[in-house]
């Protein structure tokens, strides 16, 4: 590794100009696009969507203990590269987006053990799913003296459902749908590109490095399969987003401090750089459509294993 960052020269080359608008088009038109359709057209994230598994049978403890096992896994990752490697590795994306993935379950693991504590301390909450269910097909309300306790309880268990996720869960959700893009970038690009054409001693595959580029995207996956997220096109903004602001920080970096590219790709001194900037810029697509063909699939396919536990939601 090389330090003293580039001269002007290399920034006044005419590729430098190009792959600057590759990137920082997408990045406004995102920007544009969340700020105009923020709470316009994107699908309405109640409170317990994130803490409520979309499996029927499925209590929300086992949610909870998922995203403590998932956090406390990855946590334990990413110690384990810094203390091998040094705080150096965050020049790399995997590990921006490795600890993206832990913010997610660590935000996840609080939530879902709030949601898990207003269940088990609200006692109108506690009542059997088929009741659950019931009220919330909209069935007929009994009318029985004996059943007015439950219908106080069904009241209550509508406006706890109903609850705004508010900032922190809106964040969750924005988070998550960023990180699904990410990590499939991610693998994709180390399994498929980078380690098949990669060699010498700087580019190593140890169990550590497999590791966080197989469980990133296991754990997420799994959760995915777990969760009552939403998952829509409007998250792909996110996720332009993030490349976008990590490739500023690369290109700020290398004004500043370093030489050497820890991906070929981003090295701008060859005229093919447009090309490998634009290629990036497109596999974004592909990434996040792959993701939320997984979300749809298990939408589709498993139509009496899950249940959506609020009527009327829209669906994708």
């Amino acid at each position: 590794m090389a330090t003293g960052g580039f001269g002007l020269e290399y920034w006044l080359q005419w590729q430098v100009l190009i792959c600057a608008l590759i990137f920082l088009i997408p990045a406004i038109i995102s920007i544009r696009l969340i700020t105009t359709t923020k709470n316009n057209n994107t699908p309405t994230i109640n409170y317990h969507h994130l803490w409520m598994p979309y499996w029927k049978n499925l209590h929300p403890i086992w949610l909870l203990i998922y995203r403590i096992f998932a956090f406390v896994s990855m946590a334990y990752l990413l110690y384990q590269t810094v203390t091998q490697f040094g705080f150096f590795v965050f020049f790399f994306y995997t590990q921006w987006t490795f600890l993206l993935v832990t913010i997610y379950f660590a935000l996840g693991t609080v939530i879902s053990a709030h949601g898990c504590w207003m269940l088990y301390n609200d006692h109108s909450l506690s009542i059997p799913n088929e009741e659950k269910d019931k009220f919330l097909k909209k069935d007929s309300i009994p009318v029985e003296d004996s059943m007015a306790k439950d219908n106080e309880a069904s009241i209550k268990l509508q406006m706890q459902f109903n609850q705004e996720a508010g900032f922190w869960g809106n964040l969750m959700q924005n988070i998550y749908q960023t990180c699904a893009g990410a990590v499939l970038l991610t693998d994709i690009v180390f399994w498929c590109l980078l380690l098949p054409f990669q060699t010498g001693d700087n580019f190593k595959l140890t169990l550590l490095i497999g590791c966080m580029h197989f469980f990133n995207a296991v754990f997420l996956i799994i959760d995915s399969a777990l969760n009552s997220l939403h998952f829509s096109w409007h998250g792909l903004t996110y996720f332009v987003l993030w490349s976008s602001v990590y490739i500023v920080f690369q290109w700020i970096m290398h004004v500043c401090c370093f030489s050497w590219w820890p991906y070929p790709f981003l090295d701008l001194a060859t005229p093919w750089a447009p090309a490998w900037y634009l290629g990036i810029a497109l596999f974004h697509l592909p990434c996040y459509g792959l993701y939320l063909l997984l979300f749809k699939a298990k939408v589709s396919m498993f139509p009496r294993a899950f249940i959506r536990v609020v009527a009327n939601e829209k669906r994708l």
